[in-house]
């Protein structure tokens, strides 16, 4: 986990003050466009001058800063808590969603486009243990997990380019935050090594939980109950509450966006949105409006309407992951 903290920001940083900017990025449309934006919002004395106050910036986690398939990356972890736990509960071996985790049958699982039985996988692995060893739990998965297909560790399926980009916008006085459907506890433990994002500055869905003292020790309990799924028309609802600014910047890769997007550019002043288009099946996986998972279909007619940059990233990306660059 050290070798991977140093490399990706040595990465970063020396993406952030290499002579051209944003260099896993081909010189194209998206990669002017953002450039324009960010300069002329950060530039004392133009028309379109930002304060440092109100340079804020939302980015989608799944799909926009790293990889989501084949299976969201929480996902991954919740099947693995299933199996680590399934000792404790012998009734899961024939009850339904747990059945068939234990079973191998995940495509059955995500096809059947059950909402409720993916909550009550979360619910169940999530709960019943304090937010710092949930903490813990979290943060020694993903020192060992690898994605299916690549074999290397989910830390390292960031995207390059974006991890440029969020480093270019801190370096000119931009907060990035994220806003995820992601469960919150499940990112914050390593977000800020990854990203740089603070904890403080994830916001994502959660369980309920309860404050009481353990063996004489103050603890937050994971409760197995969902108190928000931050998604879709609950994003920009969240961003009002956590933030209470409407962002300048807002980067999304799904319909699940959606909202964020049109709420952020349709604020006063210089607004921008962007959507990730997943278009490279040779590097990455090429999907959109047929996806289970990330699917891109009333954002992508949205884009021209409202003027947003979409990246296309087979054609508009030089390098897709910090292991791309290192071996050049």
């Amino acid at each position: 986990m050290k070798k991977l903290i140093v490399s990706l920001f040595f990465i970063v940083s020396f993406s952030v003050f290499a002579s051209e900017p944003l260099p896993s990025w081909h010189d194209a449309s998206s990669k002017q466009a953002l450039l324009s934006f960010i300069e002329k919002t950060t530039t004392a004395g133009s028309v379109d001058f930002v304060p440092n106050s109100e340079r804020i910036a939302v980015f989608d986690n799944d799909g926009t800063l790293w990889s989501e398939q084949p299976i969201y990356v929480q996902l991954a972890f919740t099947f693995d808590r299933i199996k680590a736990l399934s000792s404790q509960h012998p009734e899961w071996k024939t009850t339904q969603p747990f059945q068939a985790v234990l079973d191998g049958d995940l495509n059955t699982l995500l096809a059947s486009g059950n909402e409720g039985f993916l909550i009550q996988l979360i619910t169940a692995t999530h709960a019943g243990i304090s937010t710092d060893a949930f903490r813990e739990t979290v943060q020694a998965w993903l020192k060992t997990a690898r994605h299916p297909k690549t074999g290397r560790l989910y830390t390292e399926m960031v995207y390059q380019p974006m991890l440029e980009l969020l480093a270019l916008l801190e370096s000119r006085g931009y907060k990035n935050y994220i806003v995820s459907g992601g469960g919150i506890e499940f990112m914050r433990p390593w977000t800020e090594i990854v990203y740089n994002i603070p904890p403080e500055r994830v916001i994502g869905s959660s369980i309920k939980s309860k404050f009481e003292i353990v063996d004489g020790e103050p603890q937050i309990i994971g409760l197995p109950e969902m108190q928000f799924i931050d998604d879709k028309e609950n994003k920009p609802i969240a961003i009002q509450e956590r933030i209470g600014r409407r962002p300048v910047i807002a980067v999304g890769n799904s319909d699940g966006d959606l909202a964020m997007l049109l709420w952020t550019t349709a604020g006063k002043g210089p607004r921008l949105g962007m959507l990730i288009h997943h278009t490279d099946d040779v590097r990455e996986v090429a999907y959109d409006r047929n996806s289970s998972i990330g699917r891109l279909n009333k954002a992508l007619d949205q884009a021209p309407l409202k003027g947003w940059i979409v990246v296309d990233m087979k054609h508009q990306w030089r390098d897709i992951f910090p292991a791309d660059l290192q071996q050049k």
